[in-house]
């Protein structure tokens, strides 16, 4: 008796599993099954509504030959007008299938059901044999039912679907049975196998290519944010000896100013002593930012100097202009070169960004016009400074090429920083022009002799291709 207490218990726990196991179960096939859910089929790629033409007529060839065997004497013998009931049922639920998948394959099992024991109330002993418990027509319209379902749902609901019309089947010919007919059972469910699994397999295929079309396009985001990112972090480089430059000029006027002054009081040379810390401060911090900054470009600081892509070379200004020019006539591009208004003393950001700007768009027209001829204008205002390059129609294809794409993207950060404007846009007669405007009055950060940045324009990144949507 001492064993029986604990053996009842763990029948009890053992059953209590198994109709919770059986209770979700049914919850989720009640979920995936008992629903009214609208999941339309879209459109295909090259031929938009085709598969929708094909499939209404499809239903109708189902509604006529369904109705038309369930009806003759020989196929089914059952009354005419009930014939072609579930014949519009079958070849409704085709239909229906393009927008409610899983409502309209239970309504072609109901209308397969329906059928089947309508014609097994009018079976006789003798004559022909029917074919039961699938009409040839009924079995075709849910063969498009399950493979429009497979299209749509997940591979999970597929499987319970056709496993579900397997069982039905099954009990319908197997244990409910009938006399005197062909049986089509085993082939239905062979063939309904291989439609779910086909329809899971395109379905499969269509979410892989729109992964992949999705995946594709953030790799293009993240690219593109990868090339904004380093494009800015080559002109905070620049930048850096343009701070550096005048903060070492206020830590040296500080230091020498007491000097000027005969018997200076405490005060200011307290004052001037902290200036001249902050400065240096302020120059350790930058230090430390420019070492981070440089960091991914360690190849540059190793280069020997004098080289071109010295990590010490001087700093662009508008004077070097015509040395860059030359440089570009000596690559095989016809450049000219000229200005208007009065020339007056520029804020060092601004002829730093002037001359990049020059360069970037002239090693542009260098990749992307062979054959075409280039011209430089600067437009020296009382406001600013306008800087203009455009290009003729080149003469040949340019060949193609595999640059980040930070020409455009670099002239457009560099004019932000200054609050400038920018304009890129193609001219009539298949030309370019970059036309760039920057103010003299906007926020500046003054320039210094030397920066970080090769002098070569072929060497430097600011002279990568246009983007795609950049290309003259």
């Amino acid at each position: 008796m001492s064993r029986v207490g604990p053996v009842t218990r763990w029948g009890k726990r053992q059953w209590a599993r198994s109709r919770a196991r059986a209770g979700r179960v049914l919850h989720v096939l009640h979920d995936d099954l008992w629903t009214w859910r609208a999941d339309p089929l879209p459109p295909s790629v090259w031929l938009r509504w085709f598969p929708h033409g094909v499939v209404c007529l499809a239903a109708l060839g189902v509604l006529l030959g369904d109705a038309g065997q369930l009806g003759d004497r020989d196929g089914g013998g059952i009354e005419p007008g009930f014939a072609l009931v579930i014949g519009v049922t079958a070849g409704g639920a085709m239909v229906l299938a393009l927008w409610r998948p899983v409502a309209a394959w239970w309504l072609s099992l109901a209308a397969m059901l329906v059928g089947a024991f309508a014609v097994r109330a009018e079976m006789v002993p003798s004559g022909d044999k029917f074919t039961w418990p699938w009409t040839a027509a009924g079995l075709i319209g849910h063969l498009f039912v399950l493979l429009l379902l497979a299209l749509r749902v997940r591979t999970r609901v597929s499987l319970e679907a056709l496993a579900l019309t397997g069982l039905l089947t099954y009990l319908t010919q197997g244990v409910v049975g009938a006399q005197n007919f062909q049986p089509t059972g085993q082939l239905a469910v062979i063939l309904f196998t291989v439609a779910v699994v086909l329809g899971i397999a395109l379905r499969g295929r269509r979410e892989a290519r729109t992964q992949l079309a999705e995946q594709t396009s953030l790799t293009a985001e993240e690219r593109a944010r990868r090339t904004l990112l380093e494009e800015r972090g080559r002109i905070a480089r620049e930048l850096h000896d343009v701070v550096a430059h005048h903060m070492s000029v206020i830590s040296i006027q500080a230091q020498v100013a007491p000097l000027l002054v005969e018997n200076p009081p405490d005060e200011l040379k307290e004052n001037l002593a902290g200036i001249r810390q902050n400065a240096l401060e302020a120059l350790t911090e930058l230090r430390r930012v420019l070492g981070v900054l440089r960091a991914e470009h360690s190849n540059a600081l190793e280069a020997p100097e004098g080289s071109a892509a010295a990590p010490h070379a001087p700093q662009p200004t508008l004077d070097r202009l015509d040395a860059l020019v030359d440089n570009i006539r000596a690559a095989g591009l016809t450049v000219a070169l000229d200005s208007s208004g009065t020339r007056r003393p520029l804020p060092p950001g601004v002829e730093l960004s002037a001359y990049r700007i020059v360069q970037e768009a002239l090693s542009n027209v260098l990749r992307h016009a062979p054959g075409a001829t280039a011209r430089v204008h600067l437009t020296h205002l009382p406001i600013g400074l306008r800087v203009e390059v455009s290009n003729t129609r080149p003469k040949r294809a340019p060949t193609p090429s595999q640059g980040a794409g930070h020409g455009l993207l670099g002239m457009r950060e560099r004019v932000a920083m200054l609050d400038g404007t920018l304009t890129a846009h193609p001219l009539q007669g298949g030309g370019y022009q970059v036309a760039a405007f920057l103010p003299t009055d906007g926020p500046d950060v003054p320039a210094a002799p030397f920066t970080d940045s090769p002098t070569d324009p072929f060497a430097d990144s600011s002279t990568e291709p246009f983007t795609k949507d950049d290309t003259p």
